[in-house]
């Protein structure tokens, strides 16, 4: 399938995203849907692999004027206005994230020093949130008041935004403060104290997303990354098809094995990133050449009954990352505080 190395390939993708998103910059999961702050941003990444430059400055306009005064963003909107009123830290973080891959497929440096005080008040937030222990407390409540867990998936994106905002502060020659100690902290939590997460919930190492993600965002690295992989492969990819989202359900979701694509790419297994990247164009409907968001395979079913946004955005992120579409493919290959 040579096709998949031009973005040309992904074009319906990419209208479906420039068709949901509306007037005032918010990209919701499906048109007239509910959008989340996290999925927004990866949407306007997408756009931004598309070379949708000013269609992906209008989602991120969309965060500047939606930001609350503690710094963070509502975790679900629906018609513009706050449908869930938690507010989750990774969420918050995920901003430097975009701003960052902006940067890198672009070069404008003058949006990143706009956007500045939008990052440095989100991550004034989030670094509010962590504990002694290193761990980022993953919400504040609807009434404001911190939820005392920890999410392994959270915080890995967490450091993954950590890292983007410490390149962003060395590019606009700001100081620097802490933030290379908080880091620390936070990537010791992840790999050393497991008792910091899922305290008040069961556990969510069942979620493929526990697995990777440390991967993908750089915590866990070179040969111990391997291993990790390694470790759980067997369990959570259905050859031929994809990765599971929970182990113990038999349903591949795309959005999840397009993320451990990247990841496997991270770790220099590009061969096997490609193979399962492969697989995960079998999903498209053929109606409308847009992804589903899972398939449960003894049913042979597909299952929401939905294509978001969000999923053809990690799919343009992944094929981005293996075939080098934009400068922005290197985002999840390197670590951007060296």
């Amino acid at each position: 399938m040579k096709e998949i190395e031009q973005l040309d390939y992904y074009q319906d993708s990419i209208n479906f995203i420039l068709h949901t998103q509306a007037d005032d910059g918010a990209i919701c999961w499906e048109q007239n849907t509910k959008l989340d702050p996290w999925d927004h941003i990866e949407s306007a990444m997408a756009l931004t692999v598309a070379g949708q430059t000013e269609a992906a400055k209008k989602a991120f306009e969309w965060m500047q004027s939606n930001q609350e005064s503690v710094g963070g963003w509502f975790s679900e909107y629906k018609a513009g206005l706050p449908s869930k009123k938690r507010m989750e830290t990774n969420f918050a973080a995920y901003l430097c994230v975009g701003i960052w891959h902006f940067y890198l497929a672009t070069k404008d440096k003058s949006f990143v020093e706009e956007y500045y005080p939008v990052l440095d008040r989100a991550m004034e937030f989030v670094i509010s949130m962590q504990t002694d222990s290193g761990d980022v407390l993953w919400a504040l409540d609807e009434k404001g008041s911190k939820l005392d867990d920890s999410l392994i998936t959270g915080c890995s994106s967490i450091y993954k935004s950590l890292e983007c905002f410490f390149a962003i502060k060395k590019l606009l020659n700001k100081d620097l403060g802490n933030l290379e100690g908080q880091m620390r902290s936070l990537r010791g939590a992840i790999t050393n104290k497991p008792e910091r997460f899922d305290r008040g919930w069961k556990s969510k190492e069942r979620y493929s997303m526990d697995w990777y993600y440390p991967i993908l965002c750089g915590v866990i690295t070179g040969k111990a990354g391997l291993e990790r992989f390694q470790h759980k492969e067997k369990e959570f990819i259905v050859e031929g098809l994809g990765c599971k989202c929970v182990v113990e359900e038999p349903w591949v979701t795309i959005a999840e094995s397009s993320e451990l694509v990247m990841a496997l790419a991270h770790l220099g297994e590009i061969d096997r990133a490609q193979e399962i990247f492969s697989w995960l164009h079998q999903w498209k409907d053929p109606k409308d050449n847009l992804y589903w968001t899972g398939y449960v395979y003894p049913d042979k079913a597909f299952w929401p009954i939905e294509k978001p946004t969000w999923t053809a955005a990690a799919v343009l992120l992944a094929a981005d990352t293996l075939y080098k579409f934009t400068d922005g493919s290197e985002l999840f290959l390197r670590d951007w505080s060296k």
